[in-house]
């Protein structure tokens, strides 16, 4: 059942993948951070007034919002810091690159989930897993080579750097997130609830330095649907990937490989909508990628 959940998580990705490169392009990123962060909030929020004053009904509906100590808050926020950091420098980078050069770069993370969790959880990948992740790897290889012809130098390019940053520090949330799940016993609701708040302060914080402040830089934001379509994906996404991971059986290596099947969904209809460069080309990497995680579920 958790892998099933796995792909209802990677349909939801895909799909917010697709609006926030609508919401980023040619916008400012902070405040459109803020905004898809702080709908996915205002969404959770009526759960939460219902956890307080309508526990029975909001626990009837399986939406319950528990309450937890302040050991626990630490935890949470540690994760929120993570993400904060994450999200930063994705959005950075897909507001500067092709969505078909980002996500698959970010399609790379499941290979540091993969070392963390054998590494830390112990999870034993068996033969056709270690090649599903090294094909992936390898395609994303051959996406460096198509993203040169794009007048992309993977070696000099910041925003590069800056996805590679985020691919990474999205792995490690990830490894968090079992241990939050599994060893907390946090329900998916209460932990979306508490990473929103923590995370919505992290950037009101970052914007009163880099944002508020700055007439030019307001005038350069534009409101657009997509902002708050974002945030509604991402929980959905989020929901879903967490209800996985309370199942004991769950492998974190798998459900990161799994998730990466949002790839079908950003790179084929995404080179579409947004009309990027060398699509056919970009095929046969995916192809490899879709590969080698068909290789780890028929694993």
């Amino acid at each position: 059942m958790w892998m099933y959940l796995g792909l209802l998580a990677a349909l939801f990705l895909g799909l917010h993948n697709l609006c926030k490169k609508h919401a980023v392009q040619g916008n400012e990123v902070f405040p459109v951070l803020l905004g898809t962060i702080g709908s996915g909030f205002l969404v959770l929020l009526p759960f939460f007034i219902g956890s307080v004053y309508y526990p029975e009904y909001t626990k009837e509906i399986g939406f319950y919002i528990d309450q937890i100590p302040a050991s626990t808050h630490g935890f949470i926020f540690i994760k929120s810091m993570i993400m904060a950091a994450s999200w930063v420098l994705a959005y950075q980078a897909l507001k500067h690159l092709p969505i078909t050069i980002v996500t698959p770069i970010r399609s790379a993370g499941p290979f540091f989930t993969f070392i963390g969790a054998i590494l830390i959880y112990q999870e034993k990948p068996n033969f056709l897993q270690w090649i599903g992740f090294f094909l992936i790897i390898f395609s994303v290889i051959l996406y460096s080579k198509i993203g040169k012809k794009e007048g992309i130098n993977f070696k000099k390019n910041k925003w590069i750097f800056a996805i590679i940053g985020a691919t990474f520090l999205g792995a490690s949330s990830g490894l968090y997130d079992k241990f939050l799940i599994q060893q907390l016993a946090l329900t998916p609701q209460t932990l979306q609830f508490w990473f929103c708040f923590y995370t919505v302060l992290i950037l009101l914080v970052i914007l009163s330095f880099t944002w508020f402040g700055n007439a030019e830089k307001r005038k350069q934001f534009t409101w657009r649907w997509t902002i708050v379509a974002v945030g509604v994906l991402l929980q959905a996404a989020d929901y879903f990937y967490f209800k996985a991971l309370q199942d004991p059986e769950a492998l974190i290596m798998l459900l990161s490989a799994i998730k990466r099947s949002q790839i079908l969904i950003a790179v084929v209809i995404g080179g579409l909508v947004f009309k990027e460069k060398n699509k056919r080309k970009k095929l046969v990497p995916l192809f490899g990628i879709m590969l080698g995680v068909f290789l780890i579920l028929y694993s």
